[in-house]
Parts: structure tokens; sequence; C-alpha cells
């Protein structure tokens, strides 16, 4: 079943799909116009009844609460066509006619049996229109940043077009497609999955000359039940590929070093062991900077990041990589990197303390990989981690987050407040697995002060009655536990006098 989303489209001024005609979609999707001029020029779509334009086909999404067929009337009020999965020629009533009667206009209704397959097709269609090299990246964490550093390094020798926001989607691809053009250069775009087939799906859709993958952890494992398995769907992005199609993996990825020699594509590693092609040396972290040596054969190139931790390493391998395979001046790219500051992990310089705001979502291995970067960062206070549950994580999902508690037991962090019944598994974790602290704090208290509330609201109170201007708070947990409310409590709260 596929998830009714709403994406609020923000209209840019940028070029669309250009000269496809509803003929050219009737003829691609395989459907049937009900009525309307088949030489209409359609420029992009539109999935929200409320947004559109004339040049706009409305596609009416079924979801699991709402069916959006329901707002093909309204939706055709701004919108110049409309896709349908629920009406045909020998429909006895004929909305159609009866619209036509009304405003004079008669906007075309094109018939077919599912409106997201159609749009997929019509975004197909226009990819094939265009002869720009596209760049596809997945994995299970780190694709977003991935993807943005990937078109921020290219951008030092090419026009890029990459991923708007989230769009990564069985819908959101589509969109992305409608927006690229024919004055770009490259396209960096982004895909995900939610079901088995979805990867191959919009790989097969997108047609990329460069498939990335960055991890394989434990998203959707509820749904494929392993990490095997996991594994096996972000790989079928190689499935698109052309027979000079290139391929760049995690190296420190145990499930993506085991395909070393067994791709007939070639096939480059990136990470942190000697092995990968592509790697880093010589990491160190300054005043909120990473610094490496990006190293491949005698190639040696200093790098400097104005982000954290050693997962941002290895996306900006990837990054420079890519550049590199596609003759992208690599001294060019890594100054285009160092202006690179991301938008899912934010450091933000509050008046109460500062912020480690990673919020937007999380699994275990990004949840471990922001706990990396508040154990390395210098600072004359305490280091607090405010966590919340990892949802989504299948039957396992306790060990998994006694998995992390036991991480973060062996890190400099002094204080973890969690509030959420699966984050007790992280507190059980670090106490169980934690050196015993200080005399100080009492021959049975563990070095890591660890504090459990039961709601959101009383984790934001004990953070504003406890922190200090010196501190450094990480806030992480799943979207869908909301600590983006205490992040701007945070952020909104005044140095007390």
């Amino acid at each position: 079943m596929i998830l009714f989303v709403f994406i609020l489209f923000v209209r840019k001024e940028i070029k669309f799909m250009e000269q496809i005609t509803i003929k050219d979609i009737v003829q691609v999707t395989g459907g049937t116009l009900l009525c309307g001029d088949e030489n209409k020029i359609i420029r992009e779509f539109s999935i929200d009844s409320r947004q559109g334009s004339e040049d706009s086909i409305f596609v009416p999404v079924i979801g699991e609460r709402v069916d959006a067929h329901r707002f093909i009337e309204s939706a055709l009020k701004i919108n110049g066509a409309t896709f349908t999965a629920e009406h045909s020629a020998s429909d006895e009533d004929k909305p159609w006619l009866r619209l036509q009667e009304e405003d004079g206009k008669g906007k075309p209704w094109i018939a077919v049996k599912d409106t997201v397959e159609a749009m997929q097709k019509v975004g197909t269609f226009y990819r094939n229109q265009l002869s720009l090299p596209v760049v596809a990246v997945t994995g299970s964490v780190g694709k977003t940043t991935t993807r943005e550093m990937i078109a921020t390094a290219l951008s030092a020798g090419k026009r890029v077009f990459q991923t708007e926001g989230n769009q990564n989607s069985q819908i959101g691809v589509p969109l992305t497609l409608s927006h690229m053009t024919a004055e770009d250069e490259m396209a960096v775009l982004e895909i995900g999955m939610s079901e088995r087939g979805q990867i191959e799906t919009l790989t097969r859709m997108i047609r990329p000359d460069i498939a990335v993958v960055t991890v394989i952890g434990v998203s959707h494992i509820a749904q494929l039940k392993s990490q095997e398995n996991i594994c096996r769907e972000k790989m079928d992005i190689v499935k698109g590929l052309p027979e000079d199609g290139m391929v760049f993996l995690n190296g420190d990825d145990p499930f993506l070093a085991a395909y070393r020699g067994k791709l007939e594509k070639k096939t480059f590693f990136y990470g942190l062991k000697e092995d990968c092609d592509y790697r880093a040396e010589e990491i160190r972290y300054e005043d909120g900077q990473t610094r490496f040596l990006f190293c491949s054969g005698a190639l040696r190139l200093p790098v400097c990041l104005n982000t954290m931790g050693e997962h941002n390493v290895r996306n900006a391998l990837a990054a420079l990589a890519v550049a590199h395979q596609t003759g992208v001046n690599l001294e060019k790219a890594a100054e285009k990197l160092h202006t690179f500051c991301g938008q899912r992990q934010r450091i933000i310089a509050g008046e109460r303390c500062s912020i480690l705001d990673d919020t937007y979502n999380a699994s275990p291995d990004s949840m471990k990989a922001a706990v990396n970067v508040l154990s390395s960062m210098k600072t004359e206070g305490r280091k607090i981690a405010a966590l919340s549950d990892m949802l989504e994580l299948g039957e396992e999902e306790k060990a998994y987050h006694y998995a992390v508690g036991k991480y973060i037991a062996e890190k400099e962090i002094d204080t973890v407040i969690a509030f959420g019944e699966l984050s007790r598994e992280i507190l059980r974790g670090i106490k169980e697995n934690q050196v015993v602290g200080t005399e100080e704090q009492g021959s049975s208290a563990g070095r890591i002060t660890l504090v459990y509330v039961e709601t959101r609201e009383e984790m934001t109170q004990w953070l504003l009655s406890h922190v200090q201007p010196e501190d450094v708070v990480l806030l992480k947990a799943s979207n869908g536990m909301r600590l983006s409310a205490v992040s701007k409590a945070l952020q909104a709260a005044k140095k007390e006098v």
C-alpha cells in the first residue's frame, strides 16, 4: 500500500518539463483521454489539490487513509489536467462532461490503471529526453548528506541539479525528474525505499551512470527481516546502470565490502581501511572542523570540512571519489566541500547552551555517529546526550537500543537523559556496561550520569534547569519522537541572569 503524503511544492524560477503534451502522456502511460485538448503542454506534476498551475497535471494518490480522487474537481480549479484511476469512458456518470459544461474549458482527464505508476512512466519518459549523466545515491544512513556533498563537489566544475529536500520516494523521484533541464550538466539524485523492489523501480526510472551506496543499516528491517536482505535491495541500484557505469561503495561496511570483485561494473571502494581505493588518513578534529588527507594511490589532498564525525569523512570521500572519476578538479572540489555545512546535523550556539541538533531521524548507525561527534567535541562544559526512541526497528528493537547504550558507555559523555519506552534500553545498556565513576560520584555510580523522564516536556524542563552556557547538548531520536520541539525550546531560552 502506498502511503499518501502531501509535499508542499514551492515554485522556483526554474524550468520544468518542456514540450510534453497530453498526447505524449497518454501514449507513455497507455491511458485513455476522456476529454480535453491532446496538444496541451504539461510542465509539472501536482500531488496536492491545493497546489499547481494551468501547466500542471494533478496526480490523485490512493493512500491508506485518503483517496485523493475525491479532490479532483477542486484540483482542476487550479491545475490544467488530471489523472484518474477511478473513471473510464464507460462510466454512466461522467463528471468531466459536467465540469466542461460548467466552465466551458474541458480540461484533460486521463484514465490510467494506477496514478503513481503513470507519473513514474512520464518521469521516465522525460528522463530519457535528457542526456546528462546522473549519480544515484542510496543507503540506510547518510544518503542525503552524501548526495549533498557529491553535488557540492561536482559544482566545482559542472552545473549540477540535485534532489530537492527528501523527494526520494516512489512519488518524490518522478517529481524530482520533472525539474531537471537540458541546461544541467549533471544530476545527483537520492533514492529511498520502504518495500521490496522499490530501489530497482527507481533506478530503472532514472537510469543512473554512477551508483553510490553509503551504509547498510537496520532501517526497514521489520519489513525485510535481515540486513542481508536490506543489502540486496540497496544493491539493486546497479540494475539501472549502463555497461560503462560506475559503482562507489563504502568499503568500511562489511555488507558492501563483500561485493569486492563480484560486480561486473567498474567498482570503487571508499573508507578508512587501507584496501579502499579512496581513503582518509590523519583524521583530526579542531574547532568544530574535521581535517584529513584524501588518498588514492600517490594522491594526497588535504581536506577541511565544517562538519564533524567519521561518518562525514566517509561522505566526503564518496563525493571526492565521484568528482575524481568524472574529471572535476579535486582541489576545487575540496574547496567547495569546505563551504558545505549540511542540513541534518546542525551545531547551534544558544544562549543557555550549545545544541547539536540531529533530530531529523535516527537509526542505530546514525545514533552512534551522532554520539561520536558529541564525544569528539572539545568543550569546557559537559557533554549531554538527550535521546529518545528509534522507531520501526522490528522485533529486535530493544536489542538495538541496548546496543546503542553499550556503545555510549565507552564514549566521553557526561550525562544521558532519555524518554520513551525503548530508550529505557539505551540507559540499561549504559548502566550495565560503563565503568564505575569517580570517588566524588560515589562508588556505586557510573561515570555517565543517567536520567530518565516520562515525557518530552519533562526532558525540556530538566535541560532548561540543568544546562550551562559551556555545555553541549546532543538531541537525537526518530522524527516521530519530536525532539525538534526540545531543540526549539533550548534555542529560544535566554541566558539566566
